[in-house]
């Protein structure tokens, strides 16, 4: 009954289904946030061999996070008298709300998602952009020298390391002859991409830390020199949605490398009787792991690096693999 009416014409109904199920995935999103930073922080605590979180929620300061979002919660909300003031309010939703929009797209399992749009992957490429212009908007509606250069920061990176990001992903559809997300886990059924495509991967790997703004790419936010960047003048919750899209973006991130090179929910060999939700959460946790590993390892690097590298190297790599993938693409075609 409930499949028929979804099925047939937009009502009430729809609606109300459609909309509950949005809010339970911002829930789901919620927790995940709140306890991927717990882990973030234990496990870099490990990392540099020192005693992470430990008071707030018992032994594993289970609630270590939850006490912090409180805290910000209640926070008094500041807003500069020389700030831009309706662009300095709207700036935090327009970085947030695409981070939140992507996930739609998102296959989590064969039986799990939102919307199978055909155009899925560009779907997410094009609304994920848009973040870019909340975090300039912050920058310029502070009305902060610190907070400007943050924003032109942001803007200049996320910009340049889309590029090879986008790049990077070209030698999938290649291969898949597809933009439909489901179609890309279900060719990667029999040999998962991170082995046809080692060269892409790392290049995705390297763009999308960069796309998150995160060590060692963390530029927009150096403290040593721009006393938090973007958001300087942000407090309490306008701060916590600037923190929250990132690590919904990181969740984002985390499970679009799962479908593209990770072959989504499918098992490794002779394991297939372990649930394909098991296997996604497996995955997407080793590359969420990943990321906390990149963070604690590498430096920051500087401004003139960043760009150099974006352009000098991840760019001419990425359209070196796409060709490389055309030409053993069409070889392998004639036998």
């Amino acid at each position: 009954m409930i499949q028929e009416l979804l099925q047939s014409s937009p009502g009430l109904l729809n609606l109300g289904i459609f909309s509950l199920l949005a809010v339970l995935l911002l829930f789901v999103v919620l927790g995940f946030v709140t306890y991927g930073i717990l882990s973030e922080r234990k496990v870099m605590g490990f990392m540099q061999m020192r005693i992470g979180p430990n008071q707030v929620g018992g032994r594993w300061a289970l609630l270590q996070t939850v006490a912090d979002v409180l805290k910000l919660l209640i926070k008094e909300d500041t807003i500069p008298k020389v700030a831009d003031r309706p662009l300095y309010i709207i700036a935090p939703v327009i970085a947030f709300a695409p981070a939140f929009m992507v996930l739609a797209a998102l296959p989590f399992t064969d039986k799990f998602q939102f919307a199978d749009m055909g155009i899925g992957l560009l779907y997410y490429i094009a609304v994920s952009g848009i973040t870019t212009v909340g975090i300039v908007t912050a920058g310029w509606a502070s009305n902060n020298k610190y907070a400007l250069l943050g924003g032109m920061r942001a803007a200049a990176q996320m910009i340049s390391y889309e590029i090879p990001l986008v790049m990077s992903v070209v030698g999938i559809v290649l291969l898949t002859g597809s933009l439909n997300l489901n179609e890309i886990v279900e060719a990667q059924k029999n040999i998962w991409y991170i082995v046809l495509q080692p060269v892409a991967f790392i290049v995705f790997l390297i763009a999308s830390v960069a796309e998150l703004n995160r060590v060692p790419f963390d530029l927009p936010e150096a403290e040593s020199e721009l006393v938090a960047g973007y958001h300087v003048e942000y407090s309490g919750f306008r701060w916590a949605m600037f923190m929250l899209s990132e690590y919904v973006y990181m969740f984002a991130m985390a499970s679009l490398t799962t479908i593209l090179f990770l072959g989504g929910w499918h098992p490794l060999p002779f394991l297939g009787f372990i649930p394909a939700a098991v296997w996604f959460a497996l995955k997407f946790s080793l590359v969420i792991y990943l990321l906390i590993w990149i963070r604690v390892t590498f430096p920051r690097l500087r401004a003139d690096q960043l760009m150099e590298f974006g352009w000098k190297v991840l760019l001419p790599v990425a359209l070196a693999n796409i060709f490389v993938t055309a030409l053993l693409k069409e070889l392998f075609s004639m036998f």
